[in-house]
């Protein structure tokens, strides 16, 4: 028996059953080598050690090393190539996927669309704050002005137009300086994403062109706004905008994410 796994009964024998899940021996080296992925001690691209070093590191068995593999394999944090030139490779880490769960998340509880719109606008209410009062505002309204221009020419074509606005809502919040925002913004506009496509896919194409225009006066708007730098009158009208938005997207359904996404 290896020191780890004398020191795991020990700890097994003391700990109440059903109290305290003591973690197996491939959890815990999926926690060290997902410890040394994400402090940046090893890059995206960079190859594992082979298996037999990493046996011996770890003390543990091939399959004990693989468990673990497997376990981050579907954490999306390593790859692992079959073949004689294969082994793990570390993946750089992907926002999407915690978007993609956090989809699976709101649609196991039933989350309306409404209730994501909602959230989607307290984002920004509170990116528009850190803008306005900041020193990012400057730039923030240079960025956004710089993206209306580049929206003129999409304004025909729906999708071109839908994708470069949920652009905009990004950026908006990614200008707020503030990382947990941005990561946050970035999961909920995957699933608005999503529903603009259906929404595009299911209106009449008569009205292509007159939503991108509104947008586009909108945007210019909270552009001078942000130049002035008064938050109430910021907030008040982008929160104004983006509930008019959610209210012709959504209507009154009890349209919800696993409607959208399944």
């Amino acid at each position: 028996m290896t020191p780890t796994e004398m020191s795991e009964d020990f700890v097994a024998k003391l700990v109440k059953p059903n109290l305290v899940k003591v973690p197996k021996a491939g959890e815990l080296v999926a926690a060290d080598l997902r410890r040394r992925i994400i402090t940046g001690e090893l890059s995206a691209g960079d190859p594992l050690p082979n298996e037999a070093v990493l046996m011996e590191n770890f003390g543990v068995s091939r399959p004990t090393l693989r468990e673990a593999f497997r376990i981050l394999e579907s954490e999306s944090i390593i790859t692992v190539l079959r073949g004689a030139h294969g082994g793990a490779r570390v993946l750089a880490l992907d926002d999407m996927v915690a978007a993609r769960y956090t989809g699976f998340l709101l649609q196991y509880n039933g989350t309306s669309l409404a209730d994501v719109y909602r959230a989607r606008t307290e984002l920004e209410m509170a990116a528009l704050a850190m803008l306005v009062n900041g020193k990012f505002r400057a730039a923030a309204a240079d960025r956004i002005e710089q993206m209306v221009q580049d929206g003129v020419a999409l304004v025909g074509d729906a999708e071109g137009y839908a994708e470069h606005e949920v652009t905009m809502h990004q950026t908006l919040i990614e200008l707020a300086d503030n990382r947990t925002l941005g990561v946050l913004a970035r999961m909920l506009l995957k699933i608005i994403g999503s529903h603009n496509v259906v929404h595009i896919a299911t209106h009449a194409t008569e009205r292509e062109g007159s939503e991108a225009r509104a947008a586009q006066r909108a945007w210019t708007k909270l552009v001078k706004l942000l130049r002035d730098g008064d938050i109430p009158a910021t907030q008040a009208f982008w929160r104004r905008h983006l509930e008019g938005v959610a209210k012709y997207m959504i209507g009154n359904t009890e349209a919800t994410v696993v409607d959208l996404l399944s």
